[in-house]
């Protein structure tokens, strides 16, 4: 569990962030310094938990941070449109590595009320992507002051300038591989020996839910094959930025909540 002793911060006043300031100072000064070790172990990311949608990229993210801070549990999104090989790879992921799983599902009335038929992700996926992905992932997140992610910045345009640190609404989130490249994520994968998501070998470079998910198009950036029944969609909308204000809106303010499974590591 969290260790409340070390409370969620609140949003700076002003837009100015002395506490990002400071880590930056001390952890990264120049691009060439960058000491994620030292972050992890500052007081203020203690409370942190990381992220994972196991896709086709998180086992040399969740290997890199369990080998520093083996203690940091992992949130799983179930949304109930994964794919059969996601689940396959996450057990055995998570076994081979000892993680500590958090299975985060949206509240089943809210998806009654919502999408009875389950067809949102067809009629309008960007509300599917809220009531099953970022109502549930920010609930949970109120009980950490930290959160890692796996983004990089070659995988679009959009994070074609993301930061190793920032806020996401008023917590802090990390992004420890954002300067890797995919030869460097290759790279790691071959020198631990990790294992590859199934769906790659098909053509999957980026992995995210059934419906909303095809084989990369060939060429294009990694997430080319998310959401390739909109085009103007090129994320599911759980990161906030740094002035981040989660809203619940529309007939969704009636009571979103999450359900929650955890699974421990083997001792």
């Amino acid at each position: 569990m969290p260790d409340r002793k070390h409370p969620i911060p609140a949003w700076p006043a002003g837009g100015m962030d002395s506490e990002l300031d400071r880590l930056r100072d001390l952890f990264f000064p120049r691009l060439d310094s960058i000491n994620i070790a030292g972050l992890l172990t500052d007081p203020i990311c203690r409370n942190t938990v990381i992220v994972s949608s196991f896709g086709a990229e998180s086992a040399a993210l969740l290997h890199y941070i369990h080998a520093l801070r083996a203690d940091l549990p992992v949130i799983f999104l179930d949304t109930g449109h994964h794919f059969a090989e996601t689940f396959e790879y996450r057990d055995a992921l998570a076994e081979r590595l000892g993680l500590e799983l958090i299975i985060v599902r949206p509240e089943p009335s809210l998806i009654a009320e919502e999408d009875p038929h389950d067809q949102l992700h067809a009629d309008d996926p960007n509300a599917c992507c809220t009531i099953r992905k970022t109502f549930p992932l920010q609930d949970v997140l109120q009980r950490y002051a930290c959160w890692i992610s796996g983004r990089k910045r070659y995988q679009s345009a959009t994070r074609a300038a993301l930061p190793l640190i920032e806020r996401d609404g008023v917590r802090i989130k990390l992004n420890p591989l954002a300067f890797w490249t995919r030869d460097d994520i290759n790279a790691y994968f071959k020198a631990h020996d990790l294992p590859r998501h199934p769906l790659e070998e098909k053509g999957y470079a980026s992995i995210g839910c059934a419906p909303c998910t095809a084989a990369a198009v060939e060429g294009g950036a990694s997430r080319s094959g998310r959401w390739p029944q909109m085009a103007d969609k090129t994320e599911c909308g759980i990161h906030l930025g740094p002035d981040g204000r989660f809203v619940r809106n529309r007939s969704l303010q009636t009571g979103a909540g999450i359900a929650l499974e955890a699974r421990h590591r083997k001792a």
